[in-house]
């Protein structure tokens, strides 16, 4: 299997397009021709998953967190970034970052926590949006089925639980062939009327060209006429955080504990106790406090993140609980996703995960 098979798969599930604008997901190092045989997942890229790496002869290195989050205007190995990418350089060792476009999908990052803590109707906390936009082509009415059918095949009109999805409205079109023209109906300088079929789609930016492709192929006409719309509808599967109850609701203290045995913490920061019972939780893996708005709006009585400084936990202002777990615990179970992920897809593929303690938090307790 090829690094562009394994990464095409990823990035059907967690494209791209999704991650924050301060991201670097993706191939960081290697060709996307080279083979590979095996792989090694970890949450962090470092010199020590490098060496792991290398000693089980794996040949790619499929990272939660960049190795590389800046440019590098050197590879001197006057720092561990410098020094990790060089070791992976020199043993051949491609590295992959599936960040925070895993992070913002239903069934990612989050919803993984969120099976963690047995929690069910579990939805996006922060849903996206502007990653929607609209076609609507001209159709002339012999070659409607084709041409629907081939941007349906492309990625469009896929709505929630949904697919093939368009609105059709009949009508008619003029247009008049000029000199240099080569029409598919009617005579160069006579005007022409068509009966046509305006479809219109909804599809994810990021498969535009594909669609537009796909379009254009089984179109009849030398000039297609469409239009392109962006959308600012919120997508529902896609976005931060995620949203969930309990099966029955506890008291905060038995909840703490819960907390701390599920996810496997060895410290919870966490504000006030309030006097009442703990049923609706908002997740977000890594650094999530920016969605403490988005978390109280949904009426969560607890929120679990990573990385609160001092005065931001007075923001939860006796509205729920904030409780800080810790960024690499928030998240460490990304690593068992990705290999559910991958195993699902390539059976025979081989795929392990990292034995390298990458935390560099510890804890004197």
């Amino acid at each position: 299997m090829t690094i562009k098979e394994l990464t095409n798969y990823l990035e059907q599930i967690a494209p791209l397009s999704y991650q924050e604008s301060y991201d670097n997901s993706g191939l960081i190092v290697g060709n996307s021709n080279d083979e590979v045989h095996r792989a090694l997942i970890s949450l962090d890229c470092t010199e020590d998953v490098v060496d792991e790496a290398i000693a089980k002869g794996c040949d790619i290195i499929i990272s939660h967190h960049p190795i590389v989050f800046k440019g590098l205007k050197r590879f001197t190995g006057s720092n561990y970034v410098e020094r990790t990418v060089m070791k992976a350089i020199q043993n051949g060792i491609a590295l992959y970052a599936i960040h925070t476009n895993l992070d913002n999908v239903l069934g990612g990052v989050n919803s993984k926590i969120a099976e963690k803590l047995g929690l069910e109707s579990v939805s996006i906390l922060s849903p996206k949006k502007g990653i929607l936009k609209k076609l609507a082509v001209f159709v002339p009415r012999t070659h409607v089925e084709e041409v629907r059918q081939a941007i349906f095949d492309a990625g469009a009109g896929h709505v929630g639980e949904y697919d093939e999805c368009s609105y059709n409205t009949a009508g008619y079109g003029t247009f008049r062939p000029l000199e240099n023209a080569n029409p598919t109906i009617g005579e160069v300088g006579a005007q022409e009327r068509v009966e046509e079929t305006k479809i219109e789609v909804v599809y994810p930016a990021y498969r535009e060209r594909q669609i537009l492709v796909a379009m254009f192929s089984a179109h009849p006409y030398e000039e297609v006429a469409y239009d392109i719309i962006a959308l600012e509808n919120l997508v529902s599967s896609i976005g931060a955080g995620a949203i969930g109850n309990l099966p029955e609701a506890m008291n905060p203290k038995a909840f703490l504990g819960y907390l701390k045995d599920r996810l496997n913490v060895q410290v919870i920061r966490h504000t006030h106790l309030l006097d009442k019972p703990i049923q609706r939780i908002a997740v977000c893996g890594g650094s999530g406090g920016q969605f403490l708005r988005e978390a109280k709006q949904s009426g969560a009585d607890v929120f679990i993140t990573a990385d609160y400084k001092y005065h931001e936990f007075f923001d939860a202002e006796d509205d729920l609980i904030i409780a800080d777990i810790g960024h690499y615990e928030s998240e460490q179970f990304t690593q068992e996703l990705l290999l559910e992920i991958i195993q699902k897809k390539f059976a025979n593929f081989a795929v392990l995960l990292t034995e390298t303690e990458t935390n560099p938090i510890k804890y004197f307790i």
